[in-house]
């Protein structure tokens, strides 16, 4: 990745200052991974989340009033996804909306061929390639990191897909190193992602969640859920899968979550 000569001295600017001693003790708080990250970590997370305040728009809707824990809660979940990386912070995004739990939105489902339908839709959160926006449900978002073992995390499935995005593509292909990265990455997921969709065909159960059959780019948004929650039954029942998220996100999850403490969808 190559940055401007001035938003890098900015950023680096605004990962040397002091974290506000609240920052930390929200993280400390309400993400439960954070407890268990190195020192090192720690301190890259919270100068990670010092460029991602400064940098994103956060608004809440629907009623709710904005707070330090929402901002901090929030931008701790998503910089988890950037430690270790060389990264440009989210770039297509601009603004993160909050509302105070699931919202509706309403809109046009495709039926079939050339037929549409106005539609209502429930959901937790979203987010697109040419939204520019990322929604989430802050009970959720909340949720998601005080239990940071059930295998689910809506701030990173959401984020995954904005990691997604980085390549103006939305095909659960995040931007790699290599060609060589690129083949493996490919093969890998193309076989997990129809391994996935044939256990759901035959009735099997799954440690994946099954909602990543719906198309390549919620695959990997589910897999990166499963990679940070569930380690453990991820490196032993995927382990070419594993082996191609820990190359990407550059972390091994099983060092900070408790084998003991995981649970399994099994």
């Amino acid at each position: 990745m190559v940055f401007g000569f001035l938003t890098s001295r900015r950023r680096a600017g605004l990962r040397a200052q002091p974290v506000p001693p609240e920052w930390r003790q929200i993280a400390e708080r309400n993400l439960a991974i954070f407890r268990r990250l190195s020192p090192a970590d720690q301190e890259e997370l919270l100068q990670h989340v010092q460029v991602f305040v400064a940098e994103k728009h956060f608004e809440g809707c629907g009623g709710l009033e904005l707070t330090d824990e929402i901002r901090i809660t929030i931008a701790a979940q998503a910089c988890l996804l950037l430690l270790h990386r060389e990264t440009d912070y989210y770039p297509r995004l601009r603004s993160i909306l909050v509302y105070p739990s699931g919202y509706t939105a309403h809109g046009e489902h495709h039926v079939e061929g050339g037929i549409w339908e106005e539609a209502a839709e429930d959901r937790l959160g979203h987010t697109g390639q040419r939204l520019r926006a990322l929604v989430l449900a802050w009970d959720s978002a909340k949720h998601g990191a005080l239990d940071p073992t059930d295998g689910e995390n809506l701030v990173l499935h959401e984020f995954a897909h904005q990691l997604d995005f980085e390549d103006a593509s939305t095909n659960g292909t995040p931007v790699l190193e290599s060609h060589a990265e690129y083949l493996a990455w490919g093969r890998v997921m193309n076989e997990e992602f129809e391994a996935l969709r044939s256990a759901e065909d035959a009735g099997e159960p799954t440690l994946i969640d099954q909602y990543g059959t719906e198309n390549p780019a919620e695959f990997f948004a589910v897999v990166t859920e499963a990679f940070f929650e569930r380690p453990h039954a991820l490196r032993r029942r995927h382990p070419a899968l594993y082996e191609r998220l820990a190359s990407f996100y550059r972390q091994d999850p099983m060092r900070f979550v408790p084998i003991e403490q995981e649970r399994e969808r099994l």
